[in-house]
C-alpha cells in the first residue's frame, strides 16, 4: 500500500475578513495524480501555496513529505517541485542558463548536474536549442522547460498550478504524458486546472468552489454518483423559453444550456414524457429527448451551483 504523501486537515486561509480557503481536508498517496478543479477564485492556488510553504495557514494543518508545513516550510520546499500559474523562467536567459540557474537554486549535486540538465532538455524537446533565448520559444516548449526546471532535484512531490493555461491542445496532451510518466516512477502530483478534459487524466479529483471542498473522488465515481438523478439531453427550438419552462417543472433538479441543446437533471419520479409535455405547453417544438451519460462538466456545473445556493442560504 502506498504511503501518504500529502495531508490537509481543515486547512484554512483568511485575508482579513475574507476566507479564501475554508477548512479543506484531503489526503494524497505517493504516486497519485490529484486534480484540483474549480472556477477562478475558488481557492486552488491559495491551497497549493499553503502546501508548498509559501503561505502560512490561518487554521488547520498541512503535512507534506512527512513534514508539518507550518513548522518547517523550508524543509518542505527542499522536497517538492513547484510550477506556478504564471511562467516563471527568465526570458532574457537561454535554455541552458535557466537550467543551470535552477540547478543551483535547488542545490543539485555537481556530479549529477550535467546529467539532470541533459534530461530536462530532452524532456522539453529542446535538444540543439540550449543557446536559444527562452523568450523566443513557443508556449508548449516553455511549459515543458518550466517542468524540467521544477524537477531537476528529483522531488518526490510535484505541485503544478494551472500549468497548461493558454497552451495548445497538442502541447497539453504531451505535458500530461510527462506527468503520468513521473507518476509511474512514484512521484506524487497535485495539479490544478480549469480544463475538464484534463481532469479525466487524474486518478482523483478535488472540486473546490468558494474556498470549500465540494466533491472528492475518481472521475468515474463523480460522474456516476454526484448528480443525484438521471441526466437528459433535450434538443429543441428556443432554448431560453425551454429552460424557463423546464426550470419551473417539479422534479427538475437543474438545467444548463449545452451548445444548441439543454442538459436537464431530473429526479427518479420524473419522466421524459413529462418534459416533452411541459415544453409543448410552453410552445416549444421538441426534436428529441434522450438519456445521456454525464460529463465532468455536468458534475462541475451541478455541484458548483448547489454549493452557491447553500452558501447564499
Amino acid at each position: 500500500m502506498n504511503a501518504t504523501a500529502i495531508v490537509a486537515e481543515s486547512l484554512t486561509k483568511r485575508f482579513g475578513t475574507f476566507t479564501a480557503v475554508d477548512a479543506v481536508s484531503f489526503t494524497i498517496t505517493a504516486g497519485e495524480v490529484m486534480g484540483f478543479i474549480g472556477p477562478n477564485g475558488a481557492g486552488k492556488s491559495t491551497t497549493i501555496r499553503m502546501l508548498c510553504g509559501l503561505l502560512r495557514p490561518s487554521a488547520g494543518r498541512a503535512v507534506v513529505a512527512g513534514i508539518d508545513v507550518a513548522c518547517d516550510p523550508e524543509g518542505v520546499r527542499q522536497r517538492i517541485g513547484y510550477m506556478s500559474q504564471k511562467f516563471s523562467l527568465y526570458g532574457d536567459l537561454t535554455v541552458g542558463e535557466n537550467l543551470r540557474f535552477f540547478a543551483g537554486i535547488y542545490r543539485v549535486p555537481t556530479n549529477v548536474r550535467a546529467e539532470r540538465i541533459a534530461f530536462a532538455v530532452d524532456m522539453a524537446g529542446l535538444k540543439g536549442r540550449e543557446h536559444a533565448l527562452v523568450q523566443t520559444l513557443a508556449g508548449g516548449w516553455k511549459q515543458r522547460l518550466a517542468l524540467g526546471c521544477a524537477i531537476l532535484h528529483r522531488p518526490p512531490i510535484l505541485f503544478l498550478d494551472e500549468p497548461t493555461s493558454g497552451v495548445d491542445p497538442d502541447s497539453r496532451r504531451r505535458f500530461w504524458d510527462l506527468i503520468h510518466a513521473m507518476a509511474e516512477d512514484g512521484v506524487t502530483v497535485l495539479v490544478s486546472t480549469h480544463y475538464m478534459d484534463e481532469a479525466e487524466y487524474c486518478n482523483r479529483i478535488a472540486l473546490i468552489d468558494a474556498g470549500r471542498l465540494v466533491a472528492l473522488g475518481r472521475p468515474g465515481e463523480l460522474k456516476a454518483t454526484a448528480l443525484g438523478g438521471p441526466l437528459l439531453l433535450v434538443e429543441c427550438d428556443q432554448l431560453g423559453p425551454a429552460i424557463d419552462a423546464l426550470s419551473r417543472l417539479p422534479g427538475v433538479l437543474d438545467t444548463a444550456p449545452f451548445g444548441n441543446a439543454v442538459h436537464v437533471l431530473i429526479d427518479h419520479a420524473r419522466t421524459e414524457g413529462d418534459l416533452a409535455m411541459a415544453l409543448r405547453r410552453a410552445g416549444v417544438r421538441v426534436r428529441r429527448i434522450v438519456p445521456i451519460a454525464p460529463s465532468l462538466e455536468d458534475v462541475f456545473v451541478r455541484l458548483v451551483g448547489r454549493n452557491r445556493k447553500q452558501t447564499a442560504a
